[in-house]
């Protein structure tokens, strides 16, 4: 039985969750350093305490997509998780900027570190079926238009996500620089309205969308619906150590392709876990003229304090690095756009090493925007002076926004045809792992590299995210492309 093509708002509400749950995500990529160092950390410790979000996706999602590739209730199939994860990820984000407000319990920076990490762990049970929903709704006709509209969803959200503290500031007029111990107030209600789109955003998609019964499902996919039932049965029959002994099997039966492009994830997520811990302190050090002492804490207790001045100069690339990621999710939103049409002219592995290599360039550029001359930008929604160095920055944006559109887009594009449809959800999770991976080793390596090699000069590091990215670029021209229908 052929599936049915989708309209483009059926499509879109399949992914509209998913704008609230980047709008999350940005706040977190452009800010998480942020208030960890308001917490107390220091600069070279942050990639450690990172770490907690790829271990959550490790953890997380492969366990996900096996539960949601088994569940069938009246929500659906995906949908349940998609729920669940949202209210707990929506509760996390109203605690986290909240930390120091425990410190009488328990120290507010491990505190932090604790919210970070079971709310990434929901955001991962929010986000994962999320993929797997596009694969089991959307024909694989549509599926370049599928993966893309989530894609500009996504970017959509993330341009929301990451100005949303800089137009509290220079909008709204909250404060900006934080005290001591404490984060500062624009991030704070920043949080609070990003909880509230994000759980707003799932409700629609939960609510205005249908999955498929079972039988219409398998019909579609080209399953013997009696067959599938009869394995689910002997499945639940089973002991958990032949549950583990299956999916170590899963896990070694993977196709190909996916060992292939886990090459390519390996150098593109290992690049921007890197621009997601050190972005904020390679552009205060390298724009602002912020000196490296100011990011040792043991330095700062010396000196009693941050002075008023160095406080509001890391305030303000703070505020800017917001400015800069919602510039390069917006250049993604663009991309996004014509991103299936270059695909389906091109090809995807063309497309996706041409990204891959802008992106690389842009972060190798980085250094060298330093101009500190103020000069006067109009925003439309607001007026600054900010470093002219700080403005070039846009140009790299360029780059890294088009890398962005088709990490998100291409590599689940080529994989999506190449799973068996009654794994599809648990083979998506563990396709995690090469999300997880690079960005646990980026984590346990890049803070002695910052430290040890660059000497705490953040730009370097930035620039080596730019290097892996070109790696990246290369390494997509070793995948080769495939179809397949079913493995039963």
């Amino acid at each position: 039985m052929k599936q049915p093509k989708l309209s483009f708002w059926q499509i879109w509400n399949l992914s509209f969750g998913f704008l609230g749950v980047q709008i999350g995500f940005a706040l977190q990529n452009g800010n998480v350093s942020r208030i960890l160092s308001d917490l107390g950390a220091d600069l070279s410790s942050l990639s450690l305490f990172w770490l907690a979000a790829p271990i959550m996706g490790l953890l997380v999602q492969p366990i996900v997509g096996a539960a949601s590739d088994r569940t069938w209730n009246k929500l659906g199939r995906r949908l349940p998780f998609m729920l669940g994860g949202a209210v707990i990820a929506a509760a996390m984000m109203m605690l986290l900027p909240n930390a120091s407000m425990v410190v009488a319990f328990i120290p507010p920076m491990l505190f932090g570190l604790l919210i970070f990490a079971i709310k990434d762990a929901a955001f991962n049970v929010t986000f994962q079926p999320f993929r797997s929903l596009v694969s089991d709704m959307v024909p694989p006709e549509q599926r370049n238009l599928g993966y893309s509209v989530q894609t500009l969803l996504i970017n959509i959200g993330a341009v929301f996500g990451s100005v949303l503290p800089f137009v509290l500031t220079n909008v709204v007029g909250l404060d900006n620089a934080s005290k001591a111990g404490e984060v500062a107030p624009s991030v704070v209600w920043a949080f609070y309205i990003g909880a509230t789109v994000l759980l707003g955003s799932v409700l629609w998609t939960v609510f205005r969308t249908k999955e498929y019964a079972p039988e219409q499902y398998y019909a579609y996919k080209g399953l013997d619906s009696e067959a599938q039932t009869l394995a689910e049965q002997v499945r639940k029959s089973r002991s958990p150590g032949e549950k583990l002994s299956d999916f170590w099997q899963t896990m070694l039966s993977m196709p190909k392709i996916m060992q292939q492009l886990a090459l390519v994830q390996f150098f593109s997520w290992f690049a921007l876990f890197i621009m997601w811990t050190y972005f904020p302190a390679a552009i205060a050090q390298n724009t602002w003229g912020v000196g490296i002492e100011w990011y040792d804490g043991s330095y700062i207790a010396q000196m009693g304090g941050v002075p008023a001045h160095i406080a509001a100069a890391k305030g303000a690339a703070g505020d800017w690095v917001g400015i800069l990621y919602a510039g390069y999710s917006l250049f993604a939103v663009l991309f996004s756009l014509v991103m299936a049409k270059l695909a389906n002219l091109f090809g995807r592995k063309f497309v996706y090493s041409f990204s891959l290599l802008a992106g690389g360039l842009g972060y190798l550029s980085f250094v060298l925007f330093t101009d500190p001359t103020m000069t006067h930008v109009n925003l439309l929604i607001t007026q600054v002076e900010i470093p002219k160095g700080a403005l070039g920055l846009m140009l790299p944006m360029i780059g890294v926004g088009i890398a962005w559109a088709a990490i998100l887009a291409m590599p689940y594009a080529i994989l999506a045809g190449a799973l068996p449809p009654e794994k599809t959800g648990v083979y998506m999770g563990i396709f995690n792992f090469t999300i997880a991976a690079p960005q646990i080793v980026s984590g346990l390596i890049a803070g002695w590299i910052l430290g040890s090699v660059f000497q705490n000069q953040a730009v370097y590091i930035v620039m080596l995210a730019g290097a892996a990215m070109v790696l990246g670029a290369l390494s997509v021209w070793l995948v080769k492309e495939q179809e397949v229908t079913s493995t039963s």
